[in-house]
């Protein structure tokens, strides 16, 4: 492994997987850390603040057109538009320097080039790595993602010296130069297109196919379901998904009166093509099943930890400086040396070892939520308990990275790379809707039950993942004949 690392042109790869990863980042720090701060020292209400939240909705859609960049290609271009086109954004609010209706539409533009950008870069990197090179590949986009949105904390500070409209303006010149650091990236591969039909021709293709039809139906319908979930477009429409179900049904039903087994494949098409031809893979729904649990366990866990924290008398100082910024440092070690032990091991082995280990810190919470007592903040915490927790959130942190380099280069892994940047869109959102869910019923969960024995559940929530790997590992073989992952 170590010669391999010597050769130049890996060497080069990783270099421009590091440099596209903190372009990819920034937004999203600029998204999630800044514009929040900006709102409020405008005097906005928190109302309008949490409207913000809502406007991060591209990043679960954007699947919906991935296919335009696998289509058009020439990724390097899209991520030099999107990142112009996000400063042009930036620079809006730099002018107008304050909150209100525009300066959230502007922030949606900024969200929709982002994503856009995302599937761009993340596209762009499927077809760059090698097979042997995903782990360490996936160690390098965790860790360098995370630096570059730890990079937006200097348009923080900037706007304590300098005021918003030079921030926003300073933030704004980081993404141009993220973008022309973007266009100075190798070429991308000429390959054969794959969209043999026409977008009319596709759609005419998917009136006389009913079961294609209903596939595309039902991912539509979901989309609904998470626009709604953000947008809460049911309170104002009733029945909404009622009337959404019943129109498809009678779409579905037409496609039925028109079935034509001889009517061209619509996997072939250039929209809903990587759907299509992903869904008629052997074995594929155990696999989107496996994307579902892999990390339900540590999911599960994740938005409970820093209310326990809260509960058990730590500040918020404390929580800061130990669970997200060392936290956040432990966590691109992690990803670094998964991303290592993925490659020398094999993916399929390393879904199986680092899987576990990124549960195992499950059950030193549950230890810590077994021995701390509830506390106030005007209590001191005794030192040994404090070590206890501390320690368990480093190891917590660390086996998070470990497991997500593994399980990230188990989805690049699998998508084909003349469709990389809509399968690996499909395959993440369907991650992130499962990562949503868990969110939602933890609270539940923790309540119910209380921290110790929910947080002792969470660690067996791993363990159905485990029961699909078997598919897993023969997806990986079909995929990437030759790798040594497992046929069967």
């Amino acid at each position: 492994m170590r010669d391999y690392l010597k050769r130049r042109d890996v060497r080069a790869r990783l270099f421009w997987i590091a440099a596209l990863y903190v372009a990819e980042g920034l937004p999203f720090g600029l998204f999630s850390d800044v514009f929040p701060v900006a709102f409020r020292e405008a005097h906005a209400p928190l109302s309008e603040i949490g409207v913000i939240s809502l406007l991060g909705l591209p990043w679960t859609l954007k699947f919906l057109w991935a296919p335009a960049i696998d289509h058009f290609r020439h990724h390097r271009l899209w991520m030099l538009g999107a990142d112009l086109l996000m400063a042009l954004a930036l620079a809006h609010l730099a002018w107008d320097r304050g909150a209100g209706p525009e300066a959230l539409v502007a922030i949606g533009f900024f969200t929709v080039f982002s994503s856009t950008n995302d599937i761009a870069i993340d596209g762009y990197s499927l077809e760059l790595l090698q097979v042997g090179e995903m782990g360490i590949g996936n160690g390098l986009r965790i860790g360098f993602y995370r630096a570059g949105m730890l990079a937006a904390g200097l348009v923080l500070i900037a706007s304590t010296y300098l005021g918003w409209r030079y921030a926003y303006l300073l933030a704004a010149a980081l993404l141009v130069a993220d973008g022309l650091v973007c266009l100075r990236a190798p070429r991308e591969r000429v390959r054969a297109p794959v969209d043999r039909l026409s977008l009319g021709e596709e759609i005419a293709s998917l009136g006389r196919r009913p079961r294609a039809l209903a596939l595309v139906l039902a991912l539509l319908m979901g989309a609904l379901w998470l626009i709604n979930d953000t947008l809460r477009w049911s309170r104002h429409i009733p029945h909404l998904f009622a009337y959404a179900g019943a129109a498809g049904a009678l779409v579905w039903a037409t496609s039925l009166w028109r079935r034509d087994p001889g009517a061209s494949r619509s996997s072939d098409g250039p929209l809903f093509g990587a759907l299509l031809e992903m869904t008629g893979r052997p074995g594929i729904a155990a696999v989107f099943a496996f994307i579902t649990l892999y990390k339900l366990g540590d999911s599960a866990i994740g938005f409970m930890i820093k209310p326990f924290w809260v509960d058990r008398g730590f500040s918020a100082a404390q929580i800061g400086s130990v669970s997200v910024i060392a936290g956040i440092g432990l966590s691109i070690l992690g990803g670094l040396v998964g991303g290592y032990i993925t490659d020398r091991i094999g993916i399929y082995k390393a879904l199986w070892v680092l899987g576990l280990a990124q549960v195992l810190p499950n059950l030193g919470y549950a230890l810590c939520a077994r021995l701390l007592p509830r506390a106030s903040s005007a209590e001191a915490i005794p030192m040994g308990h404090q070590v206890l927790l501390y320690s368990v959130s480093a190891l917590e942190s660390f086996s998070a990275g470990l497991g997500t380099a593994a399980f990230l280069a188990f989805l690049m892994a699998i998508v084909r790379k003349e469709r990389a940047a809509t399968e690996y869109a499909l395959l993440s959102s369907l991650f992130a809707i499962s990562l949503r869910l868990a969110g939602f019923a933890s609270g539940f969960g923790a309540h119910d039950l209380g921290y110790a024995l929910y947080f002792l559940l969470t660690f067996f929530l791993a363990f159905p993942a485990y029961l699909l790997l078997p598919a897993a590992g023969r997806m990986l073989a079909t995929m990437n004949p030759g790798t040594g992952d497992p046929a069967a």
